[in-house]
């Protein structure tokens, strides 16, 4: 961290005020889990809860009353919402400059504060998304004995009484066996009661969240990277909890396990057996959310040496011929924990064609979807083919582009780190994708985090894992506490829409331009950099055999 005076930037300019002086750890991590629990009770005035199904607690009670059926109390909640939320990012940010400078010794700090602020959400209903009540519904399907990859919830009766989103009558599941077998228990444990089932959903949630609390640090560790400030930008970031945890998404599952076999794959050295247990948990990754097989030709040549032949001032070509015994082992031991799965659940591959059907189903907000639907518009005007179709056969060629970039990435001869390349990929999964969710993007954050540097071009820009992380953590975080409100009918949700739009958009500009403890973070205007910046960078190794090292009165990279 290296202030940059400058007499332009002080408040008599009207620009963002001088730096305040790096707040402590305990500060932040108080005021990060007072705004937790901002968000809980927030929650129980906005939060998503189907209190038109008997099976809830609260739906023969009056005791959420007050807050739930009045404009003023409700509105009210909406704005304790957007800022709890807020808040959160603003501690997040105080946390990191508080611990600049020290991150060797700052792993307990950042694992308390991870589990500080999201244990509070177990008392909170679901925020910013409503899936979980899809998932549970998913489950009574598989409980039934019905496939949730050819039957869309509205096989059920009274699937929209017990929350699920309307998106997912017709739709198959996008989610892997194993998760489906986790759904089909925790209704059937549960008998489909609501608040217990959404309580057991969050636990899988915060399961996630505690194998990407072991993984990253020692992936980032085994990558050369600050294991610290990894889990600090990554998992102790508002946008991860709030998604992930509050929101309750099998996502940090999904990321835990593959975090963990990128970690025994990395670090197994001559064990076999603990490379094959990493080819387990990434599969085991697939099952929970298909999307990770992505990941598969990439862990796939960890396993001779781990990234030993991928680290910097080491890569050379890699004949294509070397890497198919990887491939072998690594589709087999795929393929045969599918096929267990699959066979336990009688559900077999039906993943495969649900996973590129599903996404039809929401509106595609992605820019991807915005053109697929204004192409098929313009080509259902002048023709007769539906709009519908000319869609569709966008999105296709699309899932089909990404694939071949997988598949380039995969035979390139000289081949990236294997932690980067699976980074990339998902990335350009998302981004090519007919819709894209807020918390797609915390599937590439960890993996980007802990990648060795130096990375292709401006990838390795400090701006990137900086700020604008915390912009886009800000903006993501701003647009779910408008978009994702549970509102009576009978109440004006647009205007509490925009009544919360006007809150989030000066509480954002407020964060960034004059908070004294935030804005240094920020750039100051247009080619002016941030007077700060959370990054540390450890001295990159030199190419081997001409090692070379700094003299003892060299600044170290850390300090910047």
């Amino acid at each position: 961290m290296r202030p940059a005076p400058d007499s332009a930037s002080s408040p008599a300019h009207g620009l963002t005020p001088p730096p305040a002086p790096a707040p402590t750890a305990r500060q932040a991590l108080r005021e990060g889990a007072l705004a937790a629990w901002a968000v809980v009770v927030a929650s129980w005035g906005v939060g998503w809860l189907p209190l038109t199904t008997p099976s809830s607690v609260f739906s023969g009670t009056t005791i959420l009353t007050p807050l739930r059926v009045g404009f003023v109390p409700v509105t009210a909640c909406a704005v304790l919402l957007a800022v709890g939320s807020l808040l959160m990012v603003r501690a997040w940010l105080r946390l990191g400059r508080a611990l600049q400078g020290r991150w060797e010794a700052a792993g307990p700090v950042v694992r308390r504060a991870a589990w500080a602020w999201s244990l509070p959400f177990l008392l909170a209903f679901p925020v910013f998304s409503r899936d979980v009540y899809s998932y549970l519904q998913q489950g009574r399907l598989l409980s039934l004995g019905l496939d949730p990859y050819q039957h869309g919830v509205s096989a059920l009766g009274g699937w929209f009484m017990h929350g699920a989103d309307s998106i997912w009558a017709e739709s198959p599941s996008p989610y892997g066996p194993l998760f489906l077998v986790f759904a089909t228990g925790v209704w059937r444990l549960t008998g489909g009661q609501v608040e217990l089932s959404v309580t057991l959903f969050r636990l899988l949630a915060l399961a996630g969240l505690a194998l990407c609390l072991w993984a990253l640090p020692r992936l980032a560790e085994a990558s050369g990277r600050s294991a610290s400030w990894a889990v600090w930008v990554c998992l102790v970031n508002p946008l991860f909890l709030l998604y992930m945890v509050a929101g309750v998404h099998n996502d940090s599952l999904m990321t835990g396990l593959m975090l963990v076999g990128l970690v025994l794959l990395m670090r197994a050295g001559r064990r076999r057996v603990l490379r094959l247990w990493g080819l387990v948990a990434v599969a085991l990754s697939v099952a929970i959310k298909p999307l990770t097989v992505l990941a598969l030709p990439f862990v796939a040549m960890l396993l001779p040496t781990g990234d030993a032949h991928f680290r910097p001032g080491t890569q050379t070509r890699m004949r294509r011929r070397e890497r198919i015994g990887p491939w072998i082992t690594t589709a087999a031991v795929a393929l045969a924990v599918m096929t267990i799965l699959g066979a336990g659940t009688g559900l077999w591959f039906g993943w495969v064609p649900a996973m590129a059907t599903s996404g039809s189903a929401a509106f595609p907000y992605a820019p991807v979807g915005l053109l697929g639907l204004g192409l098929g518009w313009a080509v259902d005007a002048v023709s007769t083919v539906p709009a519908r179709t000319v869609a569709s056969g966008f999105y296709t060629l699309m899932i089909v582009a990404a694939l071949g970039f997988t598949v380039w990435m995969a035979l390139r001869r000289t081949p990236r780190h294997p932690v980067y390349a699976t980074a990339l990929c998902l990335l350009v999964a998302v981004v090519a994708a007919p819709i894209i969710q807020p918390w797609y993007f915390l599937w590439v954050m960890p993996l980007l985090a802990c990648a060795p540097r130096p990375l292709p071009g401006t990838a390795d820009h400090p701006r990137w894992l900086g700020w604008v992380t915390a912009a886009a953590a800000l903006a993501l975080i701003g647009a779910g506490v408008v978009d994702q409100l549970s509102v009576a009918q009978w109440l004006p949700l647009a205007l509490i829409r925009c009544v919360n739009a006007v809150v989030v958009l000066v509480g954002i500009w407020w964060i960034v331009r004059r908070d004294a403890s935030t804005a240094p973070l920020f750039p100051r205007g247009r080619g002016r950099p941030p007077r700060e910046t959370i990054e540390p960078r450890r001295p990159l190794p030199a190419p081997a055999p001409a090692r070379t090292t700094l003299p003892a009165s060299a600044p170290r990279l850390d300090q910047e």
